[in-house]
């Protein structure tokens, strides 16, 4: 008896604690709890990002201009140096001897100018008295065909009178003797006349002569100016002198090496730094773009630059920038860009790498979510949506492009649409949901 009526009496609290239960579970659960943010439309600037290397503004590669040992260092490795500082010295003394034997050489050479010169006054001297002998002959010639001209009109006179007895014949042999003395005479005058030419011409080859040896001379004065400037130069160049303002790297070549032009190592490199160069490759249709801005007079030609250095940090100042290579690679099909920077501190070293950001275009009344209000399921990009009364819509949306914690959102959003940023994978469409700034705060635990 006893154990039935408590086998009723557990019936019985079964049934009540199962008719408990069914009430309880057909309570519908509260709508959960979101965060929930404004779709915003606003311009946008994109940016692009690439991989760049720095490089020296100028890279000077240091080479001995001239051969032989290499006696000192004078610089800091690593160091600045300036344009004009001494950065090595080779061993001067076999050029000094060649100056000094320039010079010795010019020397000789004016010494000999001085003695052609004074060769060629004492020849023109020399001419002058050939020529006044000349004229004296030529004169002497004159005179001497008048006087043999009065002779042989002597004889022509006595003859007829000696034959008529009217002169004497000693008178007319007197006469014929003279005439033929005086043409002796004029025969002699010419010969000296001839004899004084033949002078004159020996004088004029003899200045001929001096006066090429003066140009002969000459030359050699100049030969010998060119082998001192030369020699001064070469001496010169046993200086090696930084040719730029910057940084100066390590040496390559050891104090005592034989050194010369023809090395294929540099003695070292001096890069000048501030500013620097950032070398980047871009594709070639946004250097498409960049090629017609700059082709268009009336567009701006200055595209700034940032640079995003190694330990992620942003670099102070920004850069521009300056060039685009004159080709296409055609193995990557880039195009070489060139930005520069100011480098004031040398913070920035030829041969880093760094990422180069710069804004590529702006778009036009953009529709911008942040990232966390995006869902990937599977490669699908999906958003979930408000609708004006609380309910859920799951949208498949096109993302364009990120902004800093932004998605700009190409099709599947309107303006205004209210879009859910937490809580987004705790929803199912078409289910209402409550938004954190309006749910009612839960109560506390009981005391």
């Amino acid at each position: 008896m006893i154990d039935r009526r408590s086998l009723l009496v557990a019936v019985a609290l079964g049934a009540v604690v199962t008719g408990c239960g069914d009430t309880r579970s057909a309570v519908p659960p509260p709508p959960p709890i979101v965060k929930a943010e404004p779709v915003v439309e606003r311009d946008v600037p994109i940016s692009a990002e690439w991989v760049g290397t720095l490089v020296g503004y100028i890279n000077a590669q240091i080479r001995p201009r001239v051969s032989g040992h290499l006696i000192s260092q004078n610089y800091t490795e690593g160091a600045l140096v300036k344009t004009g500082d001494l950065l090595f010295q080779v061993d001067p003394r076999p050029y000094q001897v060649a100056l000094d034997q320039a010079e010795a050489q010019l020397l000789q050479a004016e010494s000999q100018l001085s003695q052609a010169t004074a060769q060629v006054s004492a020849s023109q001297a020399q001419v002058e008295q050939a020529l006044a002998k000349v004229a004296q002959g030529e004169a002497e010639v004159t005179k001497t065909t008048a006087d043999q001209r009065r002779t042989e009109l002597d004889v022509a006179r006595y003859t007829p009178l000696a034959q008529r007895g009217s002169v004497s014949q000693q008178e007319l042999d007197n006469a014929v003797q003279n005439n033929l003395a005086n043409i002796a005479s004029v025969a002699a005058a010419r010969a000296s006349v001839q004899n004084a030419q033949a002078n004159v011409s020996n004088a004029r080859a003899a200045l001929e002569k001096a006066q090429a040896d003066v140009k002969t001379q000459e030359a050699n004065i100049a030969a010998a100016r060119a082998a001192l400037a030369n020699g001064k130069l070469n001496l010169g160049y046993t200086r090696v002198l930084a040719p730029i303002s910057g940084v100066a790297g390590f040496r390559v070549a050891n104090i005592g090496d034989y050194v010369g032009p023809s090395d294929q190592n540099p003695l070292t490199t001096v890069s000048q730094v501030d500013p620097i160069y950032a070398e980047f490759p871009i594709s070639e249709q946004r250097a498409l773009a960049v090629f017609r801005q700059w082709a268009d007079p009336r567009a701006s030609r200055d595209i700034e630059l940032e640079l995003i250095l190694a330990d992620g940090s942003a670099y102070p100042s920004r850069g521009r920038a300056v060039a685009l290579d004159r080709q296409v690679d055609v193995t990557t099909g880039t195009v070489l860009v060139r930005g520069v920077f100011s480098n004031p501190g040398s913070v920035l070293r030829p041969g880093q790498y760094a990422k180069v950001r710069a804004i590529v275009e702006v778009k036009k009344n953009a529709l911008l979510v942040p990232q966390r209000a995006v869902q990937d399921v599977q490669g699908v990009r999906q958003i979930a949506v408000i609708r004006p009364d609380d309910t859920v819509d799951l949208r498949v949306v096109k993302v364009d492009a990120r902004v800093d914690t932004l998605y700009v959102i190409a099709e599947g959003l309107k303006r205004g649409e209210r879009v859910i940023v937490e809580g987004g994978d705790r929803v199912r469409p078409g289910q209402k949901v409550r938004l954190a700034s309006t749910a009612p705060a839960e109560a506390g635990p009981r005391r």
